[in-house]
C-alpha cells in the first residue's frame, strides 16, 4: 500500500505542474472548493508566476500519459472542472514522441515468446501513430497481408497504475469533506476511469471490442470494423486489418474523391445511434483521427480501446429522454429522471420539467445548423446541482461520444440536423421495444423463466427450513449487551463468556 505522504508528494509534484500552466485558478475561484483543496491549490503555485489564459490541456499533456487520459474525461464533465476548462481540455490530443522501434520490436518478441521473422515478413520502423499507450507500425504478414500493428509502451503499465493509486487516494479525501464534492462522487468517477484504462492496457480485449462491435453493426454495413489476426494478437500487440482509406479529419481529400460529407454525417449518427441505443455496446473514442473514408461512402474506425456498454433498462431511459427533448415532452423527461434514480424523490417533478424546458425551448428555436446535442448536455449539467443530481459514471462515457460525434457529424456537413438525423431511428427503437407486442414477448419470458426457477427455490427453502431432527428446540437466550471496550471488544466479550462458563461449571460440582 502507497504511503500518504508519496500521494501528496506526487500531487504537490503535479500541482506544481498544473500552477505553472494556471490551471488551479478555477479550483481557487469556486466558492464550492473545500478550504484544505484551496489551501494546497495555494501552496502548489507558490512563486509561480501565473499565464494570463489558464492552459489545462497544456499541465495535462506536461504531467504524462495518465493525465491526458483523464483530462479527456474530464472534458466531458463542465459541472466538474467548469465550462472555460472542459472547452480548454477538448484539445488534448493523445499524442506523445514515438519510442524507438528497437525497443518496441524488443517488446514485441517478448509478448510473442517468438522471433517476429516467424509472423511478419516486414515491419515498418516508423510508426503511423504514436499515443500514450501504445504506438502502431504497418506490417506484413508471412502470408502477404497488409496489417496495423499496435504495441504497448514498455513500462506505461507501471506508470497508469502508480498514477490511479494516487488519483484513488485523492478522490477518498475530497469525497469525505462532504458537500459539493460528495455530490459528485469523485471515487466512483476515478474508479470508471480505471475501468476504461484497464481495457485499453489489455489489447486482447480491445481486440474482442472490436470483434464484438463487427457482429453488432452488420445491420449499419457502411460502418467497416477491421478484422482481427487472433494468431498474432497477444496482452502486449494487437495485429488487425490494414484500413487504405481517407482520414476523416482531410474534409479536402474526401471532396477530391468524390465522397458525399453530408451522407458521411449521416452514417456517423446512425452507426453510433445502432451502437449505443439499439446494441449497448459503442465506441467511444469517435474522433476523426480515429474515422476513415472508404469507397462507396462507407466509413471505418479504428482504436477500440475504449468502449462504452449500456444495459437495456437504461438504454430504454436514455432512447425516452432522447425523443422527449426531441418532441417537447418535457413531463415525461422529467419523470424519467425520478424514474431512473437521477433526481432524488424529495424534489418535484413539476419543478424539474420546467427547470427541462428552459433547457430545451431555446434550442427548438434556433436555426437547424446551431442546435447542438452539446449544449443540450451543458444546460442539463447546469441544472444537476440545483436537484441534487449525483454524477453516473455509467453515462460519462456515452456524454463523451454524443458530444465527440456531433462534432465530427457538423465539421463534414455544417447544416446537419442532430434532432431530426436521430428521430427517426429513435422512434422506431422506442415503437419496437416499448410497444405492446414486445411487452407481452417480455412478459411471457419472464414468467416462463420464474416459472422454470420454481423447482430449484423449493429446494432452496427446504435446504434452509430443514425438517426437524433428534434434538429438541433450543430454550429462548437472554439478550446481553456486549461491553465494547476499545478496539479488542470482541476479545474481552469472549473473556467475559469463558468466565461465565468457567464460574458455572465450578459451582456445578461443587454443589
Amino acid at each position: 500500500m502507497t504511503a500518504p505522504a508519496v500521494h501528496l508528494w506526487r500531487l504537490m509534484k503535479w500541482g506544481r505542474t498544473l500552477a505553472r500552466h494556471g490551471a488551479l485558478s478555477g479550483i481557487e475561484r469556486d466558492p464550492n472548493t473545500p478550504p484544505a483543496v484551496r489551501r494546497l491549490a495555494r501552496i502548489a503555485r507558490f512563486g509561480v508566476r501565473l499565464p494570463a489564459t489558464p492552459g489545462y490541456a497544456d499541465a495535462l499533456q506536461a504531467i504524462g500519459p495518465a493525465a491526458i487520459k483523464l483530462g479527456q474525461t474530464l472534458a466531458t464533465r463542465p459541472d466538474i472542472v467548469g465550462d472555460a476548462a472542459a472547452k480548454d481540455l477538448q484539445r488534448l490530443q493523445d499524442a506523445l514522441p514515438p519510442v524507438s522501434f528497437d525497443v518496441i520490436s524488443a517488446a514485441m518478441t517478448a509478448s510473442f515468446a517468438r522471433p517476429l521473422s516467424d509472423l511478419f515478413a516486414s515491419i515498418d520502423p516508423v510508426p503511423v501513430g504514436a499515443a500514450s499507450i501504445a504506438q502502431v507500425h504497418r506490417g506484413v504478414t508471412t502470408d502477404g497481408r497488409t496489417v496495423a500493428i499496435k504495441v504497448l509502451r514498455p513500462g506505461v503499465e507501471e506508470e497508469f497504475n502508480r498514477a490511479i493509486d494516487t488519483y484513488q487516494w485523492a478522490a477518498a479525501q475530497v469525497e469525505s469533506m462532504g458537500g459539493e464534492f460528495a455530490r459528485l462522487q469523485p471515487r466512483l468517477v476515478i474508479e470508471t476511469f480505471k475501468r476504461w484504462t484497464a481495457r485499453e492496457l489489455d489489447l486482447r480485449r480491445e481486440a474482442a471490442s472490436a470483434s464484438e462491435l463487427a457482429e453488432a453493426m452488420t445491420a449499419e454495413p457502411d460502418f467497416v470494423v477491421p478484422a482481427i489476426d487472433w494468431q498474432r494478437t497477444t496482452g502486449g500487440v494487437l495485429t488487425l486489418e490494414w484500413i487504405d482509406g481517407i482520414k476523416m479529419s482531410d474534409r479536402q481529400a474526401m471532396l477530391a474523391a468524390g465522397h458525399d460529407p453530408a451522407r458521411l454525417a449521416h452514417i456517423l449518427v446512425h452507426a453510433f445511434l445502432r451502437q449505443a441505443i439499439a446494441e449497448g455496446f459503442f465506441h467511444a473514442d469517435l474522433h476523426q483521427g480515429n474515422l476513415f473514408v472508404l469507397p462507396g461512402n462507407r466509413i471505418a474506425a479504428i482504436d477500440f480501446g475504449i468502449m462504452g456498454r449500456i444495459d437495456r433498462r437504461a438504454r430504454v431511459w436514455l432512447a425516452e429522454i432522447l425523443y422527449g427533448l426531441i418532441t417537447g415532452n418535457y413531463r415525461r423527461v422529467a419523470e424519467i429522471h425520478f424514474e431512473a434514480g437521477y433526481v432524488p424523490p424529495h424534489h418535484d417533478v413539476a419543478e424539474f420539467a420546467t427547470a427541462l424546458r428552459a433547457v430545451g425551448e431555446p434550442m427548438r428555436g434556433m436555426s437547424v445548423k446551431d442546435m447542438s446535442v452539446g449544449n443540450m448536455l451543458d444546460g442539463l449539467f447546469n441544472i444537476t446541482r440545483d436537484f441534487d443530481m449525483k454524477t453516473q459514471p455509467h453515462l460519462l462515457l456515452l456524454q463523451k461520444t454524443m458530444v465527440m460525434v456531433e462534432g465530427v457529424a457538423t465539421a463534414l456537413d455544417p447544416d446537419i440536423n442532430m434532432w431530426e438525423t436521430a428521430a427517426p431511428f429513435v422512434r422506431e427503437w422506442i415503437r419496437t421495444e416499448l410497444g405492446p407486442e414486445t411487452f407481452v414477448a417480455d412478459r411471457l419470458t419472464a414468467d416462463l423463466k420464474t416459472l422454470a426457477r420454481l423447482p430449484q427455490l423449493i429446494r432452496n427453502i427446504e435446504r434452509h427450513f430443514p425438517d426437524p431432527g433428534g434434538a429438541p428446540p433450543a430454550p429462548p437466550l437472554k439478550e446481553i449487551e456486549v461491553v465494547r471496550i476499545g478496539g479488542g471488544w470482541r476479545y474481552a466479550a469472549v473473556a467475559l463468556l469463558a468466565s461465565g462458563i468457567t464460574v458455572t461449571a465450578t459451582w456445578m460440582v461443587l454443589g
